[in-house]
């Protein structure tokens, strides 16, 4: 498991969403108070943002030592300002190493992503399925082990040949997680899909898990902290009552217009519809 959120609206410096927050991720990293598996999650971080002025790609940060440990952080900080920020602090599925290159989060071309979960027994279950399935240049994008890599990955073969829109990538995310319900049918493969992608646009992210309770995601727009911006956090940053709790089985979705659009995720029926 990890903790991650995400921030789209008016360009501040990171440390105001990262580090600043009474419970920031860097508070999260050693005392998160809602997960569900791990208790610290102390295997790295990464930061992810976009300076469009300059250039429409993201730029990735990531240490695979503590965020409390990382004597850059408060530079980078202070001095990088953006108006789209990705950020998480990792706690590593058993079996998976620390590295680099399994720090998230992930970016490809103008999109990075990042996933709050797992894939029950990777390696031997769903891992050979989604490369199966991957285009060249999707599997040689594939630079960790992580499953989380490997479902960045089917998204973007879900997303090959379509415009980075928030209608296709909804309607993409939506069919990845069919997906993979299919695939961890047969073997009762738990899944646990707490996704965020952006193009440093808009915000899609969902809450699944085949188990329930899956991971918790809260969404708040337009706070007294944070005017006219959209924010999405595996725990509430701040004590605030506009934090709402994104329902299970459920996509959501934002851009600068703050009007938040919910679309119901139904894979079990996909599977029932399948074995009937």
């Amino acid at each position: 498991m990890c903790r991650f959120m995400t921030y789209l609206g008016p360009e501040l410096r990171l440390e105001r969403v990262v580090s600043e927050p009474e419970h920031s991720l860097v508070v999260q990293s050693y005392q998160p108070q809602e997960m569900t598996s791990g208790v610290v999650n102390a295997d790295g971080f990464g930061l992810g943002w976009y300076n469009p002025q300059l250039e429409p790609t993201p730029c990735v940060y990531t240490n695979i030592c503590p965020i409390w440990g990382d004597h850059n952080l408060p530079g980078l900080g202070h001095h990088i300002a953006a108006g789209c920020i990705f950020a998480n602090v990792r706690s590593a599925t058993p079996g998976q190493t620390v590295a680099h290159t399994n720090c998230q989060p992930f970016a490809y071309q103008r999109l990075l992503f990042m996933h709050n979960g797992f894939i029950e027994d990777f390696r031997h279950s769903l891992m050979r399925p989604i490369r199966d399935a991957l285009r060249d240049e999707y599997y040689t994008a594939i630079q960790g082990s992580t499953d989380s890599e490997h479902v960045f990955a089917l998204l973007l073969q879900f997303l090959h040949g379509r415009e980075y829109t928030q209608p296709n990538v909804l309607s993409a995310m939506g069919a990845v997680i069919e997906q993979l319900v299919r695939w961890a049918a047969p073997t009762r493969t738990g899944l646990v899909l707490n996704l965020a992608l952006t193009n440093g646009e808009f915000v899609v992210a969902s809450r699944f898990a085949s188990r329930s309770p899956a991971p918790s995601l809260y969404c708040a727009f337009d706070t007294a902290e944070f005017p006219r911006a959209g924010l999405l956090a595996s725990e509430r940053l701040f004590a605030s009552r506009a934090w709402r709790m994104v329902e299970e089985d459920r996509l959501i979705a934002f851009d600068a217009r703050l009007q938040p659009e919910c679309v119901a995720l139904r894979p079990r029926e996909v599977v029932s519809r399948a074995s009937a």
